[in-house]
């Protein structure tokens, strides 16, 4: 009993996310037609209940983890995330003039962050709550603070 319950609040909350990931997955094998557009749409849908949006054309790694679900994670189209990522809620990675960050494997992106336009995130780069960074990161680095400051080079 205990586990339909957990279940129905999971579902209700927005953190049951094995249906949007299992579109996710399912949209990327697809790649395009009236299917694609179907699974793209749905998969919006979806991510709109969850509070939050993927682009269609994002590129997510293999176990992305969402602490939080989608609440507030903006994503876009442009975006590739690496692999074993973890990003808290109210993350927003967006484009400018139609080029997208690109994020390394193994990251760890703080409540509020903000990722914004054509910049590369190294692997292993932690970045802090509430930074909001429009340049490139090196490998293994901690980011903080408006603007951003790089520690540990």
């Amino acid at each position: 009993m205990m586990g339909i319950r957990r279940k129905v609040i999971d579902y209700s909350r927005g953190n049951d996310l094995a249906g949007f990931w299992r579109l996710y997955r399912w949209q990327k094998k697809v790649k395009k037609g009236l299917l694609f557009d179907l699974l793209t749409f749905f998969m919006s849908r979806s991510a709109h209940k969850h509070g939050g949006y993927i682009g269609p054309d994002a590129l997510l790694g293999e176990n992305i983890s969402l602490p939080h679900g989608l609440h507030g994670i903006f994503i876009s189209r442009y975006a590739v995330v690496g692999e074993n990522c973890w990003i808290y809620q109210n993350v927003t990675i967006g484009e400018v003039k139609g080029k997208g960050p690109v994020i390394g494997d193994n990251c760890l992106i703080g409540a509020g962050a903000v990722i914004i336009g054509d910049v590369k995130i190294g692997s292993y780069v932690k970045i802090g709550a509430g930074a909001v960074v429009n340049r490139d990161i090196p490998d293994n680095c901690t980011v903080v603070s408006q603007p951003v400051r790089i520690l540990g080079i």
